[in-house]
């Protein structure tokens, strides 16, 4: 089914067929794919490769056609591009696919299989694909003070963009991946920054504290003034945010307040639904719900992995690797062999911070280069290579992809 033709006025987007704007659109059957980010795109993509002929509807609550995040805490933020988009509306014309923007989804009938969207309309399905991805999680304490700011979506990447032009002063809440990324732009943005971290370093609950060390010393030579150990009591301001007091007594003058303390699936749309939900959707190794012709992939979905654990990955690279295995699995097709090494990155300043494997803070860290900045470091876990971790080493650190793959000993890596 073709949905109604986009006037050249909504959105500067050239008049087509599938895609649609914020209006009605009645549509029955075919896969219907929940949320607006990377995973609906592979999905979306990976159907049409597959030589799926039938329709296919993405919904997102967003405004925009689906887009990429990792840039919106770096490029974004720096004002180096406004076009994330993964895919421009020309891709969805040509492959007939239909997107309705600006309503989520609201309730799930999996017994009718129809979706229920925030704004009333009722969407049937013959198979339905969870990609809702991540919520970022905020501290219920907080008042609501102008300045205060958490970053998933552009809209709140663009409107910290706006008030970091004339902040003088930054507390950055919680040193994970976004929180060091947003610092690090905000330092190329000329803002005085504060980075809060509870744990001993930043990072240290996901690469372990040696790492984290180098992390935090790669912001203090950006002049990022690093604070670990130390939670946050209280934001203070009238209208505004003004200050920030941490746990031990210390108040931090702040213009403006990020707060990255993490994500959590974004499911709650899904409660009373029947589907099971344990840290995201659990799903087969394929991708399958608790309920019939309902799936899910990438960070939202919790998948059965090959010894047995069900296991949610927010990497990236995650994504394509499941769409190569949800897609098939739903079309009745021949399911490909797929051997994935988990893998992110994360720029920061000049550095690009990559982890190849599944690298946990309690193993063996073995740093084997270091020049002040750059650094190289393997992981061990039971005599083998669990992951590696490379500041500013590409070719090092993806060179050892089989090696991991493969479970090889230590030793290879280190002699």
């Amino acid at each position: 089914m073709r949905g109604p033709e986009l006037p050249e006025s909504q959105g500067g987007v050239p008049t087509g067929r599938p895609i649609v704007y914020n209006r009605f659109v009645s549509t029955s059957g075919g896969i219907l794919i929940v949320g607006g980010g990377l995973a609906a795109a592979r999905t979306a993509e990976q159907l049409r490769r597959s030589n799926y002929p039938g329709q296919v509807t993405i919904v997102s609550d967003e405004d925009h056609l689906p887009y990429d995040r990792p840039p919106l805490s770096k490029e974004v933020l720096r004002s180096e591009t406004d076009d994330v988009t993964l895919k421009p509306a020309e891709f969805y014309q040509e492959n007939d696919i239909t997107v309705l923007l600006g309503a989520g989804a609201a309730t799930l009938d999996t017994e009718a299989r129809t979706l229920t969207l925030t704004d009333g309309r009722e969407i049937g399905y013959d198979e339905l694909v969870i990609a809702t991805g991540l919520v970022p999680k905020r501290i219920p304490t907080f008042p609501d003070l102008a300045g205060i700011h958490v970053l998933r979506s552009i809209t709140e990447s663009l409107k910290l963009r706006e008030e970091a032009g004339s902040a003088r002063r930054a507390v950055v809440i919680g040193a994970g991946f976004i929180g060091c990324e947003v610092a690090a732009s905000l330092r190329k943005l000329g803002v005085e920054v504060v980075l809060v971290e509870p744990q001993p370093a930043p990072l240290a609950s996901v690469l372990g504290k040696q790492i984290g060390e180098l992390v935090a010393r790669l912001h203090r030579a950006e002049g990022v003034d690093v604070r670990c150990g130390v939670g946050v009591a209280e934001v203070r301001g009238e209208g505004r945010v003004q200050a920030v007091v941490l746990s031990d007594g210390t108040e931090v003058e702040a213009d403006i307040v990020v707060v990255g303390i993490g994500s959590r699936p974004a499911t709650d749309w899904l409660e009373g639904s029947g589907i099971a939900l344990d840290n995201g959707v659990v799903c087969d190794a394929e991708g399958r719900s608790s309920a019939p012709h309902v799936w899910a992939i990438g960070d939202v979905a919790s998948w059965l992995d090959t010894v047995g654990n069900q296991v949610r990955v927010e990497h990236w690279s995650n994504v394509a690797d499941q769409a190569r295995v949800l897609v098939p699995a739903m079309l009745g097709q021949e399911i490909p062999g797929v051997v994935s090494v988990p893998y992110f990155w994360s720029d920061q300043y000049d550095v690009k911070i990559q982890c190849l494997g599944e690298p946990e803070a309690d193993d063996t860290v073995h740093i084997v280069e270091d020049d002040g900045r750059k650094f190289l470091a393997y992981y061990e876990r039971d005599g083998v290579v669990a992951g590696v971790v490379g500041g500013g080493m590409p070719g090092k650190v993806m060179k050892t992809r089989n090696k991991i793959a493969n479970g090889a000993p230590i030793s290879e890596v280190l002699g």
